[in-house]
């Protein structure tokens, strides 16, 4: 699953790594930052190409007001298709699809595991997660936890933030952990409210449509984790 961080919106092909193609929020206003979306991109075409059996999500939703309604997750799939899937289109292009309502980290996890089951009728065996280096902790132990989905069958590839950005980028990140730490599912408070503001064309979301099984989970909302049933090994 690679998580999506933001959304092209340039009417012409091509310029994928700079700003003025992006629809940017001020905190990612920084030189560099559009080409960390395309590394992004680039490493979940890679490591999906190293496995036969992988399914590749692009996931994010349409979270943007002024981009329009145009998903983050459908940017990087159409980016990924103007860039010849980086040399691997026929290893990779027919198996990578789209997660288009996720409105932050914790539904880009628990969204795509929903649609890896209603794509395949089963739940992933092994998850992994490209996103930014500096958010490993959050995905890897705090929404890991929150779905518990065993460690050692969860990996993390992190990229970079760029170099304009890293400082600004870890003190964000050391916030909105401490947030999903007093509440891993963003259920309440400024998480909650958050999601409301990220979804700025009231889409609904289907989920749990398609992973039954989760029906419990998507509806739970507490500070401990959830106590029901899983389709998989519980790992706590």
């Amino acid at each position: 699953m690679v998580a999506g961080h933001s959304i092209y919106t340039s009417n012409s092909c091509g310029k994928f790594d700079s700003e003025d193609s992006w629809f940017l929020e001020s905190y990612q206003k920084h030189p560099g930052q559009a080409a960390t979306f395309l590394t992004h991109i680039k490493e979940g075409v890679e490591v999906a190409a190293k496995d036969d059996g992988a399914l590749l999500l692009f996931s994010g939703g349409e979270t943007r007001k002024d981009a329009g309604p145009r998903s983050e997750a459908q940017s990087y799939w159409a980016v990924a298709e103007s860039k010849g899937w980086f040399g691997k289109q026929k290893d990779v292009r027919w198996r990578a699809l789209t997660e288009e309502h996720a409105r932050d980290s914790f539904e880009n996890l628990l969204f795509s595991v929903c649609r890896f089951r209603e794509l395949t009728g089963t739940y992933p065996h092994n998850i992994t997660v490209v996103s930014y280096d500096f958010k490993e902790e959050r995905f890897a132990h705090l929404h890991r936890l929150a779905i518990g989905f065993p460690e050692e069958r969860f990996f993390y590839s992190g990229t970079p933030a760029s170099s304009t950005s890293k400082e600004a980028a870890k003190k964000g990140e050391a916030l909105v952990r401490t947030q999903f730490q007093d509440d891993p599912y963003g259920c309440v408070g400024p998480l909650r409210r958050k999601k409301l503001g990220r979804d700025p064309f009231h889409r609904s979301i289907p989920y749990p449509n398609g992973c039954p099984e989760l029906e419990g989970l998507f509806r739970y909302c507490g500070v401990s984790p959830y106590p029901g049933t899983l389709p998989w090994p519980r790992q706590l």
